[in-house]
């Protein structure tokens, strides 16, 4: 099953370094020439294909990837890109890299609908990639490994398994993946004399505690970002085979488990603004210490600073639970495709082919989860990093005893999930009930997919 071999993924030691990262949206051509040398993983032998190297004729690839502005990953690319350029001399990168984003989606969308589509793209590999699979314009990784066999050769089964399109057929190949957690201030937990919440009693006990001492016990902004507790909260308390379904209307156990946002901000637990604050505030109400927890994902690990005193535990739990404990919600949900356009074309089929085994070897997965603070969940195997923070020993405890990964909602329903957060603070406050929420975005599923 998908998700079960999600979990083998956790097994490798995860540490942090925390490295800074940045990066440009265009990569230039070295003016020099390969450096016989390098040792690098592109080195590699391109799987026995022809493509010839000596002499070959000037190659152009257009590139797109999410990989750009600000993102962690941005200057490893940009690395990787400038490696396969120095060693492939007459292969030219036009990189046109961006954060990822709704615009950013569409624009793909859009791109692929009127033959604009690059030659290599890197997106995601979820409901959100529905839209460019149905061009039929990229090709599948059987295709490319008929005729190219070490292609993906360091990409664990697992990861490709997880991978995959909606349809079952994989045509990306994954760099690094994701989980959420529970951040805590463990400082603050310790100063108060409160025990890590394993449980939801000794999550109420933390809550009313931080509370009675005037610090905030969870930092979300609801009418932000409620994702992550919305996606513990359903797992929760519906299990695995009910969370993952796709149903026609609310699940009594979807609907309860929505409910306890009500529960948890008639206890307290939330800044009195959630309402109106955004995700960036509540990061930083965390950061700063006037909040003890915040759930959130791998890509939050860079924000942390004080690698000392935070640590990252697995969700509590809920009252009369179905999901087993420990359960995780994350996953592999983006990677390199190559188009119909750069495969059909001789002169850039082996180019491309080249630039996605460079991105996805060994050695380009390790760089791309180094550059992320070595928290993210890894394609390949990597090698750990030395000098283990208790930050990073806390996160390589937690994502290696899951006993469950699962995607989240939005992997299965789409933009209709964006119905959905847009009610929590309703369902927070009783103005509307997590049944009708629901039902709300399971009727737009239903019209986006009725054709």
């Amino acid at each position: 099953m998908k998700n079960k071999l999600l979990s083998l993924l956790l097994v490798s030691t995860m540490a942090v370094t925390l490295l800074a990262g940045c990066g440009t949206n265009t990569a230039t051509k070295d003016a020099g020439t390969k450096d016989e040398g390098q040792t690098d993983e592109t080195q590699k032998d391109d799987g026995g294909n022809a493509g010839a190297d000596e002499g070959s004729a000037p190659v152009t690839l257009k590139t797109v990837s999410m990989f750009g502005g600000t993102d962690p990953n941005a200057a490893a690319y940009q690395e990787i890109n400038e490696e396969l350029m120095a060693q492939y001399d007459y292969i030219t990168i036009e990189d046109n890299s961006q954060t990822s984003d709704e615009d950013w989606k569409a624009g793909i969308a859009a791109d692929f609908s009127v033959g604009n589509e690059p030659d290599v793209l890197q997106f995601f590999t979820d409901a959100t990639a529905d839209s460019i699979v149905a061009t039929d314009k990229l090709v599948s990784v059987d295709e490319i490994k008929a005729e190219y066999p070490e292609y993906a050769q360091d990409t664990l089964e697992a990861a490709m398994t997880a991978s995959a399109n909606t349809d079952g057929v994989s045509r990306a190949v994954p760099t690094t993946g994701y989980w959420e957690g529970l951040y805590c201030n463990k400082d603050l937990f310790d100063q108060y004399k409160v025990e890590i919440p394993t449980d939801w009693a000794s999550l109420e006990t933390a809550i009313n505690t931080f509370k009675e001492n005037g610090i905030i016990p969870i930092a979300v902004s609801l009418n932000n970002v409620p994702h992550y507790w919305l996606e513990f909260l359903m797992l929760y308390t519906a299990g695995e085979e009910v969370y993952t379904s796709v149903p026609k209307t609310a699940p009594a156990e979807w609907a309860k488990g929505i409910e306890l946002f009500k529960t948890l901000r008639d206890m307290g637990a939330f800044p009195e603004d959630t309402d109106t604050v955004d995700d960036a505030y509540a990061g930083q109400l965390f950061r700063d210490k006037k909040a003890a927890m915040q759930l959130d994902g791998s890509w939050y690990a860079g924000q942390i600073e004080d690698l000392e005193g935070t640590i990252v535990v697995a969700f509590p739990g809920v009252p009369d639970q179905k999901a087993a404990p420990a359960s995780m919600i994350g996953g592999v949900s983006s990677g390199f495709y190559i188009t119909k356009k750069a495969w059909e074309d001789p002169a850039k089929r082996d180019a491309a082919v080249k630039f996605v085994m460079a991105h996805t070897s060994q050695a380009g997965v390790q760089k791309y989860w180094e550059s992320t603070g070595a928290v993210a969940q890894a394609a390949t195997q990597v090698n750990p990093v030395e000098g283990a923070t208790p930050f990073a020993e806390s996160i390589a405890a937690y994502t290696s005893s899951a006993s469950l990964m699962v995607a989240p909602t939005d992997a299965r329903i789409g933009d209709a999930y964006k119905t959905l957060i847009a009610q929590i603070v309703k369902v927070s406050t009783g103005a509307m009930t997590a049944e009708d929420a629901i039902n709300m975005a399971l009727e737009k599923y239903a019209e986006q997919y009725s054709e």
